[in-house]
């Protein structure tokens, strides 16, 4: 076993590796960027070294300066965890010139899966079925739209060395092919250092099934069941679990045969995915991507199968041996997995960056809270909007989703909108109680309607209407209301509770004011670029500006019919929530 590894990543999963380092004795180097100077993950590890500012790309993404650390640290092996630089090819071979182990597959496996094409390729090479698609990238929107008009809309355009559902759009016409391929680009290019697209025939109402892969340095590879992983909003996972609702042990053996095809079929070690479109009728599968790394997802598979994957990969890589085989993995109950996210379910999820004032995790059997926040940690903009994950198990698929209900209503994060909402709707909906959703279902079938907004709108004044929790009586019975206004800043405690908060202008002061014509930001973000000049007529719901904010782009629409007379930045600026974007007047 190793006696040091570096956690080159942040958050949630560098702690989740930090534990397993700590349970088999070695010794955890953590690193972190100047935002998570004090962040949770650097009091996890038994020791932290400063990487450089703010920007992934000075920070998380800089491979040189991580790789001096490990080596002032004395780190024998490095673990990328999920994102940044964990599906990097470059990066991995990098690691291994400068002497170290990488926790992970060969550089050629990760070349091979981080491609799409390539992928693709090897999947047919195995014999496993895939979606029909390009076999090489494209940044031309006639070939794009040639594609559609062979293979029928919609159309998926996908970034070819990405996922997380970053840089990713479905085109539903040829007239809205040049727009989001050149999205896609900017976002894959922004998420990972790469623009390149390709094209794929895009399933209307598949399941999206993923199988989780260990591969031994022995040659021994086996499977662990599959994740089903479909409810989802712009292509990124809400919800997770284990086994998949309705899958038939013949169909689960099928598509298990089929991963460990592809995984042998590239010679693939340590710990992978392969994720797979299950098609409206249940029964025909596609071969989508393979993911190289460990996943956001993967504790579902740990509570039903026993296995500790992060232990796993360590003895893997180390030479150990997994010490498992097949006839040892078997599938014990149900487990759930909800994605807690600094997002607004009530506004299309629009990322919702800032300090969260209260964290208490939920308690009780089978319960599980994976973070890497707490109490008075502020969620940066900087990176993805994940503050943990809440994971339960229960005898069955029903008893779970019980459980998370009620680990949901025990949760408290207080300060900023969170996804919570969203998931205690989600356990109780009838389609997804009936296993019956599917990728598309909460997008273009769910109502969501009677999620209210979790904090208050900004007044005129351009301040933030102050609230604050307070434990009344009521004949009797004791009740938790939120006040707000003079109440909430004059309270009982000498004057405590919340002081009014200005929105912040780009110049870092107050901002003015927005009027019924302004087109306010709904988050913080970086103008990308306005899709309208001044003048140009629009109605309401048309493209404004386009936002990116943690690392997805928002498309903004005009809040009303009229003229535009004032555009208020230039792109590449940024803007805090609230702040007038545009000026739309009557025309």
């Amino acid at each position: 076993m190793f006696d040091a590894v570096l956690i080159a990543n942040r958050g949630e999963i560098a702690i989740r590796i930090a534990r397993a380092c700590r349970e088999l004795g070695v010794r955890s180097i953590g690193v972190y960027s100047e935002v998570d100077r004090d962040a949770p993950h650097v009091r996890a590890c038994d020791e932290a070294y400063l990487l450089g500012p703010t920007p992934a790309d000075e920070s998380y993404l800089h491979t040189d300066r991580i790789l001096e650390v490990a080596a002032r640290a004395g780190a024998d092996a490095v673990h990328p965890g999920y994102g940044f630089l964990a599906e990097n090819a470059g990066f991995a071979s990098a690691v291994a010139d400068a002497g170290l182990t990488f926790i992970g597959p060969p550089p050629e496996a990760i070349e091979q899966m981080g491609d799409k094409i390539s992928a693709r390729a090897v999947a047919l090479a195995a014999g496993v079925p895939v979606v029909p698609g390009t076999r090489e990238p494209t940044s031309d929107p006639d070939v794009a739209i040639a594609f559609g008009d062979e293979y029928g809309y919609p159309v998926a355009v996908k970034a070819m060395f990405g996922g997380g559902g970053r840089g990713m759009k479905v085109v539903h016409s040829a007239g809205a092919m040049r727009e989001a391929l050149e999205a896609a680009q900017r976002e894959a290019q922004a998420a990972f250092g790469r623009g390149e697209c390709y094209l794929e025939r895009y399933l209307e109402r598949p399941r999206h099934v993923e199988i989780q892969v260990l591969a031994d340095l022995d040659g021994t590879m086996i499977h662990l069941g599959e994740r089903d992983c479909s409810l989802q909003r712009r292509h990124q996972k809400l919800v997770e679990e284990a086994p998949a609702a309705g899958i038939t042990d013949a169909l689960r053996t099928r598509m298990g045969d089929a991963a460990v095809k592809v995984a042998r079929e590239m010679g693939y070690t340590n710990a992978g995915t392969c994720e797979f479109l299950l098609d409206a009728d249940g029964e025909s599968f596609y071969f989508l991507e393979m993911n190289t790394r460990l996943q956001v997802e993967h504790p579902v598979t740990e509570l039903v199968t026993g296995v500790d994957l992060a232990q796993a990969q360590l003895r893997i890589a180390s030479g150990e041996g997994m010490q498992l085989t097949q006839d040892d993995i078997s599938l014990t109950g149900h487990a759930i997995e909800v994605r807690i996210n600094a997002e607004e379910p009530a506004a299309g999820f629009v990322p919702t960056p800032g300090p969260i004032g209260r964290l208490t995790p939920p308690l009780g059997p089978w319960v599980r809270f994976d973070t890497g926040a707490e109490s008075d940690y502020e969620v940066p903009r900087d990176y993805d909007s994940m503050i943990g994950k809440l994971i339960v198990w229960a005898s069955d698929r029903d008893g779970a989703r019980a459980r998370m209900s009620r680990a949901l209503d025990e949760l408290v994060i207080e300060g900023i909108p969170t996804t919570v909402p969203f998931h205690r709707l989600a356990m109780t909906n009838p389609q997804f109680a009936a296993g019956e959703h599917s990728t598309s279902s909460v997008e273009h079938e769910w109502d969501l309607s009677e999620l209210a907004p979790q904090s208050p709108a900004a007044t005129d004044g351009g301040t933030e209407t102050p609230s604050r929790r307070v434990t009344v009586e009521v004949g009797g019975r004791r009740l938790e209301v939120t006040v707000f206004g003079e109440l909430a800043v004059g309270g009982s405690s000498g004057g405590g509770g919340p002081k009014p908060r200005r929105t912040r202008g780009r110049s870092g002061g107050g901002g003015a004011a927005a009027t019924s014509e302004d087109l306010v930001a709904p988050m913080q973000g970086t103008v990308v670029k306005y899709a309208v000049e001044i003048g140009d007529t629009v109605s309401a719901g048309d493209t404004v500006v386009v936002l990116e904010a943690m690392k997805m782009e928002n498309t903004i629409g005009a809040h009303r019919d009229g003229v535009v007379t004032q555009l208020a930045f230039a792109a590449g600026e940024v803007v805090e929530a609230g702040s007038p974007l545009a000026r739309i007047e009557d025309a």
